[in-house]
């Protein structure tokens, strides 16, 4: 990202979405609107007193609610630009008119309240959605109890938790007591491959799992590791071999099974998971310190305006429609609109970056074939001020 935000040729539109994209390939004008960040980029150090100073917090979206966050802050740690920003629904001075201690401390002036929503028109010659995924409310399967059993979480809020830049500093405490567990859970296909919800594999889940029980393995020795699952699915390269190192080096235990509730222990916060034991086609119990809902993985909500804003079909599930044939599989129904990454389908990181990758080098010749005109745009500055755009 830092390269990319470095790069000459390359601007970065952060805080903004796409309105409108009319035209044809060679010849697209897209109107984007940005949203106001509060802090000017061009005065902005990224030294952080502002940040430090502010005595308003709200939940981390980043870090999926494990901690608060300051009402301005940098979404996480690696963003770029590394400039603040400030969310109106936090901020004290966007509620009652009051505060602006932000203001007071930065010695650059940066801090601009009477900052707007702008509108930006673009002249392009082709463009490649990339709007990837959100995962799925599990929380609609009350079987699983999140959000009602403590010692419930998301494949998401475990991968934070065990991350030394999260909530714990990479130390695992269960939510009830912030005490190491000794036995955890990971529940695979929690809300996917499920004609209830969504019937398709959501492709990353297995490996995912496996990833976060061998660090799990690193960080405490000894814990006790569970993986249930309906089919293991590792088809790319090394992975097999990934799987059965979990296995053989680290002891994780993969149980073929569907689970049908959890049940809350409430005298000592553990977690009893009711599954059906597909080796032994027995009902069976296990009880654990801990639960991980390895849930499915949906396109992102922002794709229904955009995908209407671009004129470009989905499919069934809400994918953007691309063909069936291997040579372009980055084609919309769109000519000069292509698709790439869990915006099309399921695909973990390297399938992403390979179909990123064909995608700007397709654009790019196709622009070989066109003469775009200028990029300059024209900014329209709106008079309401505006909320940040959703995370």
């Amino acid at each position: 990202m830092m390269e990319a935000g470095r790069h000459p040729n390359i601007e970065l539109l952060t805080m903004s979405e796409v309105l409108d994209l009319v035209g044809e390939v060679g010849n697209f004008k897209a109107t984007i609107l940005r949203y106001p960040r509060y802090v000017d980029e061009s005065r902005c150090t990224s030294c952080g007193d502002c940040v430090v100073k502010c005595p308003y917090e709200a939940d981390d979206s980043f870090d999926i609610g494990l901690r608060k966050r300051k009402a301005i802050y940098v979404y996480f740690p690696q963003g770029v630009p590394s400039t603040p920003a400030i969310d109106p629904e936090s901020c004290q001075y966007f509620k009652t008119g009051k505060c602006r201690i932000c203001e007071k401390v930065c010695e650059r002036g940066a801090v601009n309240f009477e900052d707007r929503e702008k509108r930006v028109k673009l002249n392009v010659g082709a463009a490649i959605v990339a709007t990837g995924f959100e995962p799925y409310d599990v929380s609609n399967l009350e079987e699983f109890g999140f959000g009602k059993i403590k010692n419930v979480i998301t494949a998401l809020q475990y991968e934070r938790m065990i991350s030394a830049s999260g909530p714990t500093g990479g130390e695992l405490k269960r939510p009830s007591d912030s005490k190491v567990p000794e036995r955890v859970a990971f529940l695979q296909c929690i809300g996917s491959r499920d004609e209830r919800n969504n019937p398709y594999c959501s492709g990353v889940c297995c490996m995912h799992a496996t990833k976060e029980a061998i660090l799990t393995a690193e960080h405490h020795p000894g814990t006790e590791l569970y993986i249930f699952y309906t089919d293991m699915r590792s088809p790319g390269k090394g992975f097999q071999e990934y799987v059965n190192r979990a296995k053989i080096e680290h002891g994780v235990k993969y149980i073929r099974s569907k689970p049908g509730r959890l049940i809350d222990n409430t005298e000592n916060g553990h977690v009893t998971v009711v599954f059906d034991d597909m080796e032994s086609q027995k009902v069976a119990r296990l009880e654990v310190d801990m639960v991980v809902l390895c849930h499915a993985l949906i396109p992102s909500e922002s794709n229904s305006a955009l995908i209407q804003a671009l004129g470009i079909e989905l499919d069934d599930h809400g994918f953007v429609r691309t063909p069936d044939s291997p040579a372009l599989p980055f084609e919309t129904s769109v000519p000069g609109i292509l698709a790439c990454g869990f915006c099309s389908e399921p695909q973990d990181i390297p399938d992403s970056v390979v179909q990123a990758s064909a995608a700007a080098a397709y654009a790019a010749e196709l622009l070989t074939k066109y003469e775009v005109q200028s990029a300059r745009y024209e900014v329209q500055n709106s008079e309401t001020k505006s909320r940040l755009p959703s995370t």
